[in-house]
């Protein structure tokens, strides 16, 4: 009998340790895999010239609009904040989704602000994301003031695009301005009043923005409406804009002559050079108001010797222009977005509803002053973040309910209990005469379905579930509703709010609970606090409990 030599241990042993390190190295979720960005933003007064007078404004690194946020899907972002306001201040990253991990979304409900002269590290990432976001400060009415920019989340080198690369990329801050102080906006809306008509329309946060291009070549503009509570229809005189991609989700190409851009939105569009070597008026003008204001850029090609002049090219006359173009913009199912598989690969349309609620916006009268209300609750803001008080069980701070609320008109701290993994319908039901645009934190959503009145069950059979573009933020017309699915997949306690400045100050928010049941993975569960987590409210003498993340995730 031939005797079989026994191997070494150590061989085996080496082969695990290669096999496991291949291992990791696929592993898209591996936080040492993710490379890291720092930046360090200083918040400050600025004075500018805005309206033809100097006014203060709130600028970044001394840039008003504030720099743009660049970055690549699934990069760490470690972004040091320091407050040089004499208020508290926040930031929230309008649309980026924040992955099981709420302590970053920066608004009041889930952090606490940071003081006058204090800094605080974000620290977070676009979490299979690409695309054009923004973001602005959620304190007070500082959004009047500046502190926004743009966002802009570029594709992994291996994922391609549906379009060529352009050959250059503008961002595009389009929004209503106000010449007053925000102080003394505030002091409006705290005093029983509301907010005047705005005064401008500003581009990039001024009155002439010029965007300079060559003949020939296409351009990128990613278009963000932060301003504080007009819908902007946005035009470039004699140019096309082919429409490719709307708050992270490419849609189907379509060409259109103007957009309209509802408050919080963002909007991708290719634009090819193919007309005479001119100026070009860029316009962005009001919708659904009176009188209708006007910020008007200048397309410049670089050869130009024709300064702008004429009329502004006008805005769309058709009453239903609005509606009819949100119906025409869907989602592109045959491309890639952050990961090398189709959009519609998770289809919607075939999902069970497991819950439905509507959210109807108003406007009452609490104790002599005017607030707005989501399903007759208005939300107030108390002084401990309602995510710290979940946290740390702090009692008597909020009451969860079930995601039906059937209250009276009523002053409270609006929490709604979400079930985790259900798959939601969401009426926003619109019965006042002005237009509404909602904004989800932590999800994006499936918008299905728009119409007028009242909206009753038949409605269903009107949706769309086939190819309904995936956003965070969509408009609700006049006397009207708008319809959208999503998937409650994402655990933390998450901000529903108006995106109109003073209704969501005067408490048309709300905030969704979402927690994971036992015995759920941890890989499904939300991030522990982390370990530069700010304190305050009844949480101030408390100490942080934080762990670090669990193996193989990352902020």
């Amino acid at each position: 009998m031939v005797m079989m030599k026994r191997p070494s241990a150590w061989p085996l042993m080496a082969l695990g340790l290669v096999m496991a390190l291949l291992h990791l190295l696929k592993c898209p979720n591996v936080a040492a895999m993710d490379p890291v960005q720092e930046l360090e933003w200083q918040v400050e007064y600025m004075t500018v010239d805005t309206l033809g007078v100097e006014q203060r404004v709130i600028g970044i690194n001394g840039q008003f609009p504030g720099p743009q946020l660049q970055t690549t899907t699934n990069t760490i972002i470690s972004l040091n904040v320091h407050n040089g306001l004499d208020e508290p201040f926040l930031l929230t990253w309008n649309g980026i989704q924040q992955r099981k991990n709420p302590w970053q979304d920066g608004v009041l409900g889930t952090n606490c602000p940071i003081l006058p002269g204090q800094s605080w590290t974000y620290k977070f990432r676009a979490k299979d994301q690409i695309g054009s976001f923004s973001y602005f400060p959620s304190t007070n009415l500082h959004r009047t003031a500046g502190g926004f920019g743009s966002i802009r989340v570029d594709p992994r080198s291996t994922i391609a695009s549906p379009f060529s690369p352009p050959d250059d990329d503008f961002a595009v801050l389009i929004g209503d301005w106000y010449q007053a102080d925000h102080k003394v906006l505030q002091a409006m809306l705290d005093n029983g009043s509301t907010l005047p008509a705005p005064d401008a329309v500003l581009i990039n946060g001024r009155l002439g923005a010029t965007f300079t291009v060559e003949k020939g070549k296409t351009y990128r503009f990613r278009i963000s409406n932060i301003g504080s509570s007009q819908t902007l229809n946005f035009r470039i005189e004699g140019h096309q804009l082919l429409l490719v991609e709307t708050e992270g989700s490419y849609v189907e190409s379509t060409y259109h002559d103007s957009l309209d851009v509802h408050l919080g939105q963002s909007y991708s569009v290719l634009v090819t050079m193919d007309q005479n070597d001119r100026d070009y008026y860029v316009v962005a003008s009001t919708r659904f108001a009176s009188p209708v204001l006007n910020g008007i850029g200048v397309l410049h090609y670089a050869d130009s010797t024709s300064a702008v002049s004429g009329d502004l090219p006008p805005a769309p006359a058709d009453p239903d222009f609005s509606l009819n173009q949100a119906r025409s913009i869907t989602w592109n199912l045959t491309t890639n977005a952050a990961r090398p598989n189709p959009q519609g690969s998770y289809h919607y349309g075939n999902i069970t509803i497991t819950n439905s609620v509507k959210f109807s916006n108003s406007a009452p009268t609490l104790s002599g002053k005017q607030r707005f209300a989501i399903n007759n609750v208005s939300h107030f803001v108390p002084d401990t973040p309602l995510k710290l008080a979940d946290y740390y069980h702090i009692p008597n701070v909020f009451t969860s309910v079930p995601l039906h609320l059937t209250q009276e008109p009523t002053l409270a701290v609006s929490v709604l209990e979400g079930p985790f993994r259900a798959f939601v319908e969401v009426i926003f039901q619109n019965d006042e005469p002005t237009i509404q645009s909602w904004h989800t934190d932590g999800y994006s959503f499936w918008v299905v379905g728009f119409g007028s009145g009242e909206w009753n069950e038949t409605a269903r059979l009107t949706y769309n579930l086939r190819n309904a573009v995936s956003r965070s933020t969509t408009q609700v017309y006049p006397s009207a509703w708008t319809a959208v699915l999503m998937s409650l997949d994402n655990p933390g306690l998450w901000n529903i709010r108006s995106a109109e400045v003073q209704r969501q100050y005067l408490g048309q928010e709300l905030y969704l609970r979402v927690v994971t049941p036992p015995g759920v993975s941890w890989k499904r569960r939300e991030h522990a606090p982390p370990v530069n987590l700010l304190l305050c409210g009844q949480a101030k003498t408390l100490q942080v409990n934080a762990a670090s993340p669990s193996p193989g995730e990352a902020p």
